[in-house]
């Protein structure tokens, strides 16, 4: 069933707009606005995440508890289905880009210093720094968007996939800085796995030598952060130039943007392969 769902999602994230109207977090981030001026939770902020991330995450393996028995267990796949969906990341990262794409295209500089720090958040001292960060931010939110909530998904479940979007959107809109610095603590841990194994996808469909190179002294460091490691694989993959401006810069985003889909496809090649086998 794990592999139908990861279909599922396939085609719904491609065809369908569901994903818009299912993730919908206003009710969840009032809730935790509440939480974090509520008085009794001062200077609790693990009573926080308990109230947020572990209270949901146990009313769904109770939900699916239920269910799984029943019907040989299809009355779980719209449950499974739509907690993969809400775990995807939020936005459209190459509509979001798009606005950059072109004021880099026609050489027009502070018109994507404009959009980038406008559209993506992103500032930077120098034209290639701010290039080297959009390649980051393009393949960071590919990576914690949909590879780290499918792994989860296919390692552990959806209660895993649920955990990893709740403790994301916890660490974007705590205001405590106590709460979302354990938040992120723990999603930190959550990274650390999926992270590495993107890492490993895009050195066999890119430069295996060059990621090599590039991480192998990094493999197992605990303190590199998943956004830093995730963006130095896949520049060492798609072997990018030194960042230029006009059509070569945007086309280092489209090397990079391939190296992701060709990496997706490896991994339901290997999912499809697991659940022939197992």
């Amino acid at each position: 069933m794990y592999f139908l769902v990861l279909l599922l999602v396939l085609w719904i994230e491609k065809f369908s707009a569901w994903r818009w109207h299912i993730q919908q977090d206003g009710f969840w981030a009032r809730e935790l606005a509440k939480a974090e001026a509520n008085p009794r939770f001062a200077g609790r902020p693990w009573a926080v995440l308990a109230l947020l991330v572990l209270l949901p995450l146990v009313l769904l393996a109770l939900l699916l508890t239920a269910l799984e028995p029943l019907a040989y267990g299809w009355l779980a796949l719209p449950v499974h289905l739509l907690v993969i969906i809400y775990s995807l990341g939020r936005g459209d990262v190459l509509a979001d880009l798009g606005p950059f794409r072109d004021a880099w295209r026609r050489g027009d500089t502070q018109g994507a210093y404009h959009v980038a720090e406008r559209d993506l958040g992103l500032e930077a001292d120098e034209s290639g720094d701010l290039l080297q960060q959009v390649q980051g931010y393009q393949l960071w939110q590919a990576y914690q968007g949909f590879f780290a909530v499918i792994f989860w998904y296919a390692l552990l479940g959806p209660v895993a996939a649920l955990a990893y979007r709740l403790l994301a959107l916890t660490t974007e809109h705590a205001e405590a800085p106590a709460v979302r610095e354990r938040a992120e603590v723990i999603r930190h841990a959550f990274d650390w796995l999926p992270v590495r194994v993107l890492a490993a996808s895009f050195s066999l469909v890119g430069n295996f030598v060059g990621v090599s190179r590039v991480l192998l002294h990094e493999l197992l460091s605990w303190e590199i952060p998943a956004s830093r490691y995730i963006q130095l694989a896949g520049r060492a993959a798609a072997e990018l130039p030194e960042p230029a401006s006009g059509d070569a810069g945007v086309a280092t985003l489209d090397a990079l943007w391939q190296l992701v889909v060709r990496s997706a496809v490896l991994w339901y090649a290997g999912f499809a392969v697991w659940a022939l086998l197992f």
